[in-house]
């Protein structure tokens, strides 16, 4: 499949509200959250204000014009948070475009960035069910910390 990644324009940080959607993970057999989901504020500190402090980047990948898929980073106090310098991830793609490759190449674009950047190390949150786990290990994260649920995840870079 051909597709472009490409640093998202300001423009389009609303379409972030989908993709924080798209990113809550959906244990097999379990319905799916009401849209409106996502103005809890646990959840809206990924995409509050997005742009407006110095860490916030947004990076998407587009098929045909149609972005599918982004990848953003922030620091912010979320799910992931290890500290006051360190961002933490969020990355969701469109169903359809899952399994392809697609979020690992989102993923590398975006340490690559933080790296060249400055950022010593990157976090996240996972669900320790959500088959992303790998994913993030296969890119080079691994577990620092975990609840009942959830792995924290780090990476130097």
């Amino acid at each position: 499949m051909n597709y472009k990644i490409r640093e998202m324009n300001k423009s389009e940080y609303p379409l972030l509200e989908r993709f924080l959607y798209e990113a809550i993970f959906i244990p097999e057999g379990a319905d799916l959250p009401p849209q409106n989901i996502i103005e809890l504020p646990e959840l809206q500190v990924y995409i509050k204000n997005f742009g407006t402090d110095i860490s916030d980047k947004a990076i998407v990948a587009e098929v045909k014009d149609r972005i599918v898929g982004a990848v953003w980073v922030r620091i912010m106090n979320d799910y992931g948070h290890i500290d006051d310098k360190t961002p933490s991830f969020a990355i969701s793609l469109l169903k359809e475009y899952r399994g392809l490759g697609i979020g690992t190449d989102l993923m590398k674009c975006m340490l690559s960035w933080l790296k060249k950047n400055g950022y010593a190390k990157a976090s996240l949150s996972v669900q320790k069910e959500n088959y992303a786990v790998k994913l993030y290990q296969n890119v080079g994260f691994t577990i620092a910390d975990e609840n009942d649920n959830e792995y924290i995840m780090t990476i130097n870079l």
